[in-house]
């Protein structure tokens, strides 16, 4: 069948689709990657004719020009599953970015039966195929479950959208969509990579200790677990796996190394799994059309259930702080948000219900304030107001460039010990003093 007349009916200028946007509605932005320009653009025309528009967003890489003409967010409500550094910048100025608490995991099921009212969905697709299907690009994650709910969908056609196979629920039908709108086909964004520092080499070698062939991986965003990926392609490990919510340019390296054969995968062996991928062009280039790679949405990869079914997960994330109880804060400094939860609960519980599997959170022993002040990272206890991202119940390897430390079955002054034993020696004695405080310290074999 030839979708051109149908495609050619629904197609309007971005100026005429955001006309359906009245006050009081909420807006769904498209997530990551998949975030509108044009629509966006033309919104911004809209502004003195319109109050109380709410929208939500996903770690947004482009700078929104309603933010322009809107500073204070007076007009434009910015709600975020996901901050990025864009949305922290925009939040540091003033301008209000307000966060909703979630697992990663469960972002479709929020969208479906507990948001309930989505207006206007608008995002970045791929061009529509032969068959009248438009690809969501590196970012499956809730995009279908957007399609489902929302009262009207526009789509905004990005010729530099990659058509990411899957999976399931990685495209929407023309059938569905109520307007088209081809914007002017801008360039994904980048995620440079910052090359890995002596601390996260340190740190990777220890994680790389715990590895064996056949491991399957997953990575977050940061240097460390970039770090990791980075010494996984310089290797002699083999025959690694991925099942991974975030696809990142160290997997690239991975595989073209031929470390990465997903050979030994219990489910979707063979294949790189993941529901969003960041990086560079070459990541971008490497995911198109490629049928080694397999788009899922989050409630899929995220699914401790279904990961946990490759034996061997191996899961790295990063982390703010960890207090010497074993709890972890991955999202804020005191109660400053940073970013969000994500999907790091999922995997930890995720990687331990792997058999065989291992999760670790990594941090520098050490971090620089505003004023050059250096503050270790392992604390007596959170920041107040941190958020606890991975309760101590949860947690199982803390690594730093010192080493790393099991909590799984250690008491409250076995973890004590443990985790001072990896924080930076400036600051051991004092956090003995502090654990001793606390009543937590029972020295049997400090380093």
């Amino acid at each position: 069948m030839n979708y051109g007349d149908e495609y050619r009916r629904k197609l309007v200028s971005a100026d005429e689709a955001v006309k359906v946007i009245k006050s009081g509605d909420w807006i769904d932005y498209g997530p990551l990657c998949g975030q509108v320009i044009a629509l966006d653009q033309a919104l911004v025309k809209r502004k003195d004719e319109l109050e109380d528009i709410k929208i939500w967003s996903q770690c947004s890489f482009y700078l929104p020009e309603i933010f322009r003409v809107d500073p204070r967010g007076e007009t434009f409500i910015w709600n975020t599953w996901h901050l990025s550094a864009q949305d922290r910048r925009v939040a540091a100025g003033g301008r209000p970015v307000y966060y909703a608490p979630m697992r990663y995991s469960e972002l479709p099921r929020f969208v479906r039966e507990h948001i309930k009212t989505i207006d206007v969905a608008m995002m970045q697709v791929a061009p529509m195929d032969n068959h009248g299907f438009f690809n969501f690009g590196p970012q499956t994650s809730h995009c279908k479950a957007l399609c489902d709910t929302a009262k009207i969908l526009i789509l905004e056609v990005n010729e530099n959208q990659p058509r990411c196979l899957g999976g399931y629920e990685e495209s929407i039908h023309i059938s569905k969509v109520d307007y088209i709108v081809e914007g002017k086909n801008p360039p994904l964004p980048q995620l440079a990579e910052s090359p890995p520092t002596e601390v996260d080499r340190k740190a990777a070698g220890h994680i790389l200790e715990e590895m064996r062939d056949g491991c399957c991986l997953q990575l977050g965003i940061g240097g460390m677990p970039n770090a990791v990926g980075k010494m996984i392609a310089e290797s002699e490990l083999k025959d690694l796996g991925c099942h991974s919510e975030m696809l990142v340019d160290a997997f690239v390296d991975m595989y073209e190394a031929g470390r990465l054969s997903g050979s030994k995968k219990q489910i979707d062996p063979e294949k790189l799994v993941y529901t969003f991928a960041v990086g560079s062009q070459r990541l971008y280039d490497f995911i198109n059309d490629n049928p080694l790679c397999a788009s899922y949405p989050v409630n899929y990869t995220n699914n401790i259930a279904i990961a946990s079914r490759n034996d061997n997960l191996i899961s790295i994330n990063n982390a703010i702080e960890v207090d010497l109880y074993g709890q972890v804060c991955s999202e804020s400094t005191g109660t400053r948000i940073i970013s969000g939860t994500g999907g790091q609960l999922d995997f930890v519980l995720a990687a331990y219900e792997s058999r065989g599997g291992k999760s670790f959170i990594c941090l520098p022993s050490t971090k620089s304030e505003g004023n050059g002040e250096i503050k270790s990272t392992i604390v007596p206890t959170l920041t107040p107001g941190a958020i606890v991202t991975d309760p101590r119940t949860v947690a199982h390897f803390i690594v730093s460039e010192y080493g790393k430390c099991e909590l799984k079955g250690k008491t409250v002054w076995q973890r004590a010990e443990g985790l001072i034993n990896i924080a930076h020696p400036d600051f051991r004695d004092q956090l003995i003093k502090d654990a001793e405080v606390q009543g937590i310290w029972r020295r049997t074999n400090r380093l």
